[in-house]
């Protein structure tokens, strides 16, 4: 129990940490409501050529795009979140810090990033989708309980959207630069999330392997979650089992990185 509230503790933390970047949350509502508007002219003017193109009509191409904004930043699909951070306190040497801590480093940075994204998702995220729902064509369940197995499958893509990030913050005990790997963070999470078109419209062998890629689980599997296209146990299975997969292999990273004892530049 003494663990549980430490970690709730860290979580609540890091919402509260994000909601004190009042202007940068404003920026980022405007920006994604910007490019979601241009997104969404260039879907429908595809989708005039193509009108069942992924298996999608406008309507639901639509919500696809209102969806990828809403969950940007929520599941920091480009990177963005603690990632830069450890990074950081790895190459100064602060890490050894935290490792000293009663608290698995880990389980630390997880419920960190839980509380930043639930914020991002309610701050950043929400007034973009009304603002397409309101505005746009889009194809929305009634049933709440369809709501409620989105809800989860976001969960679940939060928690693997950490999984990549932490193997990835990982490599700084490597590296003496770690831009390089947050660049390429970013571009296959954009390309392999779905997020610059359905993973469904990719064709052959591509469309199988990125839909095989654990990226699939912060857009795709949600949003086909959401407009009745998944199996929401089939969803579940697959993020899950990815999850999983992506904190053993930090933590067996992790146990690496600390019997290396390679601190960069400290």
């Amino acid at each position: 129990m003494g663990a549980a509230r430490l970690y709730v503790a860290v979580a609540a933390g890091g919402f509260r940490r994000y909601a004190t970047y009042r202007a940068a949350t404003a920026a980022g509502v405007f920006t994604n409501t910007v490019f979601g508007v241009i997104l969404v002219h260039t879907y429908l003017a595809l989708w005039d050529e193509r009108p069942h193109l992924g298996g999608y009509d406008q309507a639901q191409a639509v919500t696809y795009v209102w969806l990828g904004q809403a969950l940007l930043a929520g599941l920091a699909i480009q990177g963005g979140g603690f990632e830069n951070e450890l990074m950081e306190r790895i190459r100064t040497g602060d890490v050894a810090i935290d490792l000293y801590r009663p608290a698995d480093l880990q389980m630390w940075w997880l419920a960190s990033d839980l509380g930043r994204s639930l914020f991002q998702l309610l701050g950043r995220g929400v007034v973009p989708f009304l603002v397409g729902a309101l505005f746009f064509p889009v194809a929305l369940p009634d049933d709440p309980l369809i709501w409620l197995a989105f809800g989860v499958a976001v969960v679940l893509g939060a928690v693997v959207s950490f999984g990549i990030r932490y193997l990835v913050a990982l490599s700084a005990f490597w590296l003496l630069d770690g831009k390089g790997m947050l660049q390429l963070l970013m571009i296959t999470g954009v390309f392999c999330s779905g997020m610059t078109l359905p993973l469904n419209v990719f064709p052959g062998v591509l469309g199988e392997v990125v839909r095989a890629l654990p990226w699939s689980a912060l857009l795709q599997l949600p949003a086909d979650v959401l407009m009745g296209k998944a199996d929401p146990l089939g969803a579940y299975v697959f993020a899950a089992a990815w999850a999983v997969v992506l904190l053993v292999g930090g933590r067996l990273l992790e146990s690496a990185a600390t019997r290396r004892v390679v601190v960069q530049g400290g």
